[in-house]
């Protein structure tokens, strides 16, 4: 350990900033903090097991014309309100031999809690068939329609056991039984990331054995990174016991904790290794990776969870506590890389490197320095000066080290292999990233227009964007909701797995008109484009309110679908009742995804501007640079559009939406693109952060901002390629999920990654930087004075040890 670790030059204890003393106390009380987290996670999952909520998808939409027109028919006909799902029957024979069955379970469907009404779908003995009922024409397919009083996920455990037994007296007589919409939803086999879990932990086990050599190193990141993640799926269970959140809230959270939490660990236990090889004792050297890479990765998990509290703007309770499921994660995985890494870096102090499978390497090798005026100085000179990587060094005759960067007229490097600045700003021949980044230099516009032309291209399909809400249709025939949907589709035609209901409420309307009222409804129904048929009118028990189904000619995921519900509402009913006081409403599962999908595209381009405008202002509080602020939001804006029209063409156009299992060409699911740009852009500033840090740390030491660049690539390149790598693997293998729109988050976030850690930061960024020149980091006057200094990268830990 050099005397700079715990001399200063006065010989009074070295001042440490609050990362430095929260880092070195952990790796000095590796015990008390490894058990305090175990203990932590014990507590939550117990409590999480005891009292914690369910997830649910059913979310009501006040204000929207679909819950509206809900709310009118539950207050006036309930037998007919609430939420619907269907029972589906088959058989190879007419469902009316089986007549004593069906009765018999729609008679104790009927008799189930929370069942308002059961439908039997047989007419009575000696009458024919309804057409447009819900017996099939050849009499082998029917449907049960079953209205309940609430969300079926809130009923019990045991629910779906009582709805079996009500359905047994059919299967037992060969009668195939399926379950369409929420029931079927409920149905579903119990959701289970372990698989994608474990892909994503194999694939970064076998990147950080490749990337740095050691088993230990590559260890401690994915334990630090899954014991957060699972203390953060114990909080999130916590309050979904006080607030409701989608059911793919924990997946979206396990996915984003596990990405950021193995990524901040990484780079923490980089810096970690790398003082560890410049000769610092273990506690010290946790204090200083604290202190240092510690404030990246806590600026850059401060900008996730900004991002996804964007998403509340939306004014959409279900994105914003998809924001918050995802947020908890983040929160989680930054307290365990600055507290539980560091206990475990100190626990296992300098036996780091004991197992290996290469050469272990971390940031970079020893300082390389050449002067114009004298002998090299290094970490251990010859001329008595002991100089580490913080320049924090107090000579061992008594002289100290004046600066960071140098001794007399040497630069030293804390972490570069060959980066050598001579006097006339010339480099030496160095790594393979040093030398391509001087290649960019040489030609930055080309480079540019590369990254450009690439992520333009990744993007054409993007105006083609149709979003919607992918139905049962795309799920897997494992899935007794997918059964169900085929045996609709083939029996009554796609658009009966998505009626919509049309509601007129005549309450205001003088007895007299009420029947030209009705008759005129009835008629604007006839005949309307992308129908297959409309019920009769039906009047509610007081007479105040008139109802009908309308079965659409496609499935409601289909753009068509979508159009009808928009032309029922704004043009057909609208038309039929004027001059009358009346109101209509279109409701229905599916008209309630059009309202969702409508609200979500309203919102999108603010919730856009307002995450945008916050990492502006956090990148400029960082950097101090308004035109490094103004050039991280624009890329990630390209790289977030080439990502979007990754999914487009995969999942819209079908380009590979088989291979993943998907059924079909499906839309792009309507708040998908949302969720995505929100953590998408809290994620890409992380690299962000991670690699402007050491541009502006070395810019700082020599104003040389070509050089920096070049620095800053040598030292990072291989630890970001690395995260990189490991937050794709992490995200790609979600795409193994049977939820298509998990497998649709999944390969969005993985494309979106992979694009930034390539074609942006490899291309797009060190051209643009070598562009900008010392210009990137002009800040003017007014505007210096006003920010604070945040020191992302950590130099001024070294003052801190100097005074």
């Amino acid at each position: 350990m050099s005397s700079s670790d715990t001399t200063s030059v006065s010989g009074a204890p070295p001042r440490r900033g609050w990362l430095w003393r929260l880092g070195g106390w952990c790796a000095r009380h590796p015990v008390v903090v490894v058990v305090g987290w175990l203990v932590v996670l014990v507590g939550v999952q117990v409590a999480d097991r005891a009292v914690g909520g369910t997830y649910s998808d059913d979310f009501s939409l006040p204000g929207t014309q679909a819950q509206d027109g809900a709310d009118v028919l539950a207050a006036h006909e309930p037998a007919v309100g609430g939420t619907s799902a269907q029972v589906v029957l088959h058989d190879g024979q007419p469902l009316t031999d089986f007549q004593a069955q069906v009765d018999q379970a729609v008679t104790s469907l009927q008799h189930l809690p929370h069942v308002l009404s059961a439908q039997n779908p047989l007419p009575p003995q000696g009458q024919a068939p309804q057409p447009g009922g819900p017996l099939s024409a050849d009499g082998q397919t029917a449907y049960v329609t079953v209205r309940f009083d609430g969300v079926l996920a809130t009923f019990g455990d045991d629910y779906l056991d009582q709805v079996d037994a009500a359905v047994a007296p059919l299967r037992q007589a060969g009668v195939q039984v399926e379950y369409g919409g929420p029931l079927g939803e409920l149905a579903r086999p119990e959701p289970s990331d372990r698989v994608s879990e474990l892909i994503g932990f194999g694939v970064a086990v076998v990147v950080l054995l490749v990337g740095f050599g050691s088993v230990i190193a590559a260890g401690l990141p994915l334990v630090s990174a899954l014991l957060a993640v699972v203390v953060g799926l114990g909080l999130l269970g916590l309050l979904a016991a006080l607030t409701t959140f989608a059911t793919v809230a924990p997946t979206l959270a396990t996915m984003i904790g596990l990405g950021v939490g193995i990524d901040y660990a990484l780079f923490l236990l980089t810096r970690h290794r790398q003082n560890l090889m410049d000769g610092r004792d273990p506690q010290t050297a946790a204090g200083h990776a604290v202190a240092t890479s510690g404030r990246a990765v806590l600026i850059s998990g401060t900008t996730v969870v900004i991002a996804l509290a964007g998403l509340s703007v939306s004014g959409i309770s279900f994105m914003a506590k998809l924001g918050l499921a995802a947020g908890v994660t983040v929160v989680t995985a930054v307290c365990g890389a600055l507290t539980l890494l560091p206990a475990l870096m100190g626990l296992i102090g300098r036996r780091m490197d004991r197992f290996t499978v290469r050469t272990p390497v971390a940031e970079g090798a020893a300082p390389d320095v050449t002067s114009t005026n004298a002998a090299a100085t290094s970490d251990t000179s010859t001329n008595g000066a002991t100089t580490d990587d913080t320049a924090s060094g107090v000579a061992t005759t008594g002289a100290a080290a004046p600066d960071d960067a140098a001794t007399d007229d040497a630069t030293i490097d804390d972490t570069s292999t060959d980066d050598v600045t001579l006097d006339d700003g010339a480099a030496a021949t160095g790594g393979m990233w040093h030398r391509y980044a001087r290649r960019v230099e040489r030609r930055p516009w080309w480079y540019l227009a590369a990254g450009l032309v690439t992520v333009l291209v990744l993007a054409v399909p993007l105006p083609s964007i149709q979003l919607g809400h992918i139905g049962d249709g795309a799920d897997p025939t494992s899935f007794t909701d997918r059964r169900a949907f085929d045996l609709m589709s083939a029996a009554f035609g796609p658009g009966s797995n998505g009626p919509l209901t049309v509601v007129v409420d005549q309450s205001a309307v003088a007895a007299a008109d009420r029947p030209a009222l009705a008759s005129a409804v009835q008629q604007a129904l006839t005949g309307v484009p992308d129908t297959a048929g409309t019920a009769p009118l039906q009047t509610s028990a007081d007479g105040d309110v008139l109802f009908t189904t309308v079965t659409p000619a496609q499935a409601p995921q289909d753009q068509e679908t979508t159009d009808l519900v928009g032309h029922l509402s704004d043009t057909v009913l609208p038309a039929a009742v004027a001059g009358t006081p009346a109101a209509t409403y279109v409701t229905g599962t599916t008209a309630a995804q059009v309202d969702f999908l409508d609200l979500v595209a309203s919102r999108l381009l603010p919730i856009i501007a307002v995450v945008v405008a916050l990492a502006f202002l956090i990148i400029l509080l960082v950097f101090r640079a308004p035109l490094i602020a103004l050039k991280a939001a624009v890329l990630n804006l390209v790289s977030i559009a080439a990502s979007y029209g990754v999914l487009v063409a995969v999942f819209q156009w079908g380009w590979g939406g088989p291979a993943l299992g998907v059924s079909g060409k499906v839309p792009i699911e309507s708040y998908v693109p949302m969720m995505m740009f929100a953590i998408v852009f809290g994620l890409s500033m992380d690299y962000e952060v991670f690699l402007l840090s050491r541009v502006h740390e070395r810019w700082r030491l020599t104003g040389d901002s070509r050089g920096a660049v070049a620095h800053a690539l040598e030292t990072t390149a291989r630890v970001i390629s690395c995260a990189a790598l490991i937050m794709v693997s992490v995200f790609a293998a979600f795409i193994v999920s049977d939820n298509v729109v998990i497998k649709m988050m999944g390969l969005g976030l993985a494309v979106s990654v992979l694009i930034d850690a390539t074609v942006v930061r490899l291309l797009m960024v060190p051209a643009a930087m070598t562009l900008l020149g010392g210009a990137a980091w002009w800040t003017p006057r007014w505007m210096d004075r006003l920010l604070p200094d945040l020191d992302a990268e950590g130099t001024n830990v070294g003052a801190e040890e100097r005074n």
